[in-house]
């Protein structure tokens, strides 16, 4: 029995069985390979792709960069024929013009309109004085009229003296009335064409704004994707032109849910890079996701029909990438990462992020 297990077979064999089962003990994580640090190779890196599309139709006249290249923001990607648009923002501010001169004849015709009332007045004051007159001379003849003291030829022109200068000063009320009236007129239409106006500003400044976004520009520092804007291209609202990646990336990490006691925000995370040579970065974990991976899919999961089978779920962990490495100004959202947390590091303070 001794001479068996001292067998160079025998030997072999119990060092193969405990390298299996020392790498199954490894593996799952049991005692004496037990440890605070957690490591998920479903992680990647993620930054904001904008996808930069028009907001009108036209040929594209001029694309300004290539692909893959470095812009600034504000800087000129691609540029749409702007002649319609041109001419929309001349037409709508020749209408704009027209509107405020109609504008500005209403403020001339309420002056206008003030110095007839002004006048009217006048020709009332000066109507009621000669009605005094003539009432004041038909007064003292017409006693003597009726005496026989006056001649009728007196009395009759005394009397339509006094009646002519009853109708003028009526004429006069009637003629300040028609002035009042026709100011009023001219203040109750100012309102609209104060809105007219108002319209064709609005009109001016949507002309403005459709010529301005024949430009399309980079809304950020970044680095182009692949260019689909072609020259003479017809393009439409929503049309994909091309991406701008800024250079602000994180890192998603997906742990699973029995992975994720112990984690905390703001504990470090050792995160390595495999386009990097599997070399190292550092950093920190920002937040967690409020639900685990399969609640966000869009075909959920029914659990409550047929067989179950017990599967561990995995939760977003977004993690932030310190900043003043060298080696993060290479990383490019896609990429995949590993990443370990170890839970027993506490917390530190989180870097302010620029």
């Amino acid at each position: 029995m001794l001479k068996s297990l001292r067998s160079p077979t025998t030997i072999i064999v119990l060092l193969a069985g405990l390298c299996g089962l020392s790498l199954v003990l490894y593996a799952w994580r049991l005692p004496p390979f037990h440890s605070s640090v957690e490591m998920t190779e479903n992680a990647y890196v993620r930054g904001y792709l904008t996808i930069m599309s028009p907001q009108l139709s036209g040929y594209v006249a001029e694309v300004a960069v290539h692909d893959y290249e470095e812009v600034k923001a504000g800087q000129l990607l691609v540029k749409i024929d702007d002649r319609i648009y041109a001419q929309k923002l001349a037409q709508a501010q020749a209408t704009l013009a027209a509107q405020q001169a109609a504008l500005a004849n209403s403020r001339q015709q309420e002056l206008s309109g003030k110095a007839g009332i002004a006048a009217s007045d006048a020709q009332l004051d000066s109507a009621k004085a000669a009605f005094n007159r003539a009432s004041a001379a038909w007064d003292r003849i017409r006693p003597l009229a009726e005496k026989g003291i006056s001649t009728r030829s007196e009395a009759d022109q005394s009397k339509a003296a006094f009646e002519q200068a009853v109708a003028a000063v009526r004429q006069a009320e009637a003629g300040l009335e028609v002035s009042r009236q026709a100011l009023a007129t001219t203040l109750g239409a100012r309102a609209g064409l104060q809105a007219t106006v108002s319209g064709a500003e609005a009109a001016v400044e949507l002309a403005r704004i459709d010529l301005e976004n024949t430009r399309i520009v980079a809304p950020r520092d970044g680095k182009l994707g692949e260019i689909g804007a072609r020259l003479g291209q017809y393009v439409t609202p929503g049309s994909q032109l091309l991406f701008v990646v800024p250079h602000d990336v994180w890192v998603l990490a997906n742990f699973k849910e029995t992975q994720l006691d112990g984690m905390r925000a703001g504990q470090p995370v050792t995160i390595s890079v495999d386009a990097l040579q599997k070399n190292t970065l550092t950093g920190h974990i920002e937040r967690f996701s409020p639900a685990a991976g399969s609640e966000f899919s869009i075909i959920r999961p029914d659990n409550a029909t047929g067989n179950f089978t017990k599967v561990a779920q995995r939760v977003g962990v977004r993690i932030a990438v310190d900043p003043g490495q060298p080696l993060a100004d290479l990383l490019s959202p896609g990429l995949s990462v590993v990443v370990r947390v170890d839970k027993d590091m506490a917390p530190s303070a989180v870097p302010a992020r620029t």
